[in-house]
């Protein structure tokens, strides 16, 4: 099965395509707050993060089906696009959070039972599998929708493969 053919099945992004990039790694290891990537592999009629952009770093789109294009100079991490993505294609990630090793990831969270802020949570890839576990460091509430945006610490090294979290109640 090809790259595209797994796409279309499985829902899995196995590949870099256009419209799933990562930021420019200078700009990438140095901006405060982190940067946007947005995983929209498939031209679809959708652009929440556009709209919801306050600096404009989501590009205008020329036609409504197009895939979102980043000017990464302009995007300041805020994560509004997190929390109105319909598909949760939106992430940020902060590369100048904590110690050499860690990172923070804005990432979107729809399920129950909502994660507290110093909870250690699964981190899961784009499969669902867990790959490591990360500390909560905030909880934003829904701006409109259910979407909540998790403020998660992980390691650096997993930041391409992190793309979710599952909560894990001690009994």
């Amino acid at each position: 099965m090809d790259e595209k053919e797994k796409l279309f099945n499985s829902g899995v992004l196995v590949a870099p395509r256009k419209g799933a990039v990562r930021p420019p790694e200078d700009l990438w290891r140095k901006k405060k707050n982190g940067l946007v990537i947005i995983e929209c592999p498939q031209r679809i009629p959708c652009n929440p993060c556009h709209t919801s952009c306050p600096t404009g770093a989501v590009k205008p789109f020329k036609d409504i089906n197009d895939q979102p294009e980043i000017d990464y100079e302009k995007c300041t991490g805020c994560a509004n696009c997190v929390a109105v993505c319909p598909g949760l294609a939106c992430f940020v990630v902060d590369l100048t959070w904590g110690d050499e090793d860690q990172a923070l990831m804005k990432i979107p969270y729809e399920m129950l039972p909502i994660p507290s802020e110093g909870e250690i949570v699964e981190c899961l890839d784009r499969e669902g599998k867990a790959i490591t576990r990360g500390k909560v460091i905030k909880v934003l509430e829904p701006l409109r929708d259910r979407t909540r945006v998790v403020h998660v610490e992980v390691p650096k090294s997993l930041v391409m493969e992190v793309r979710a979290i599952k909560v894990v109640k001690q009994s």
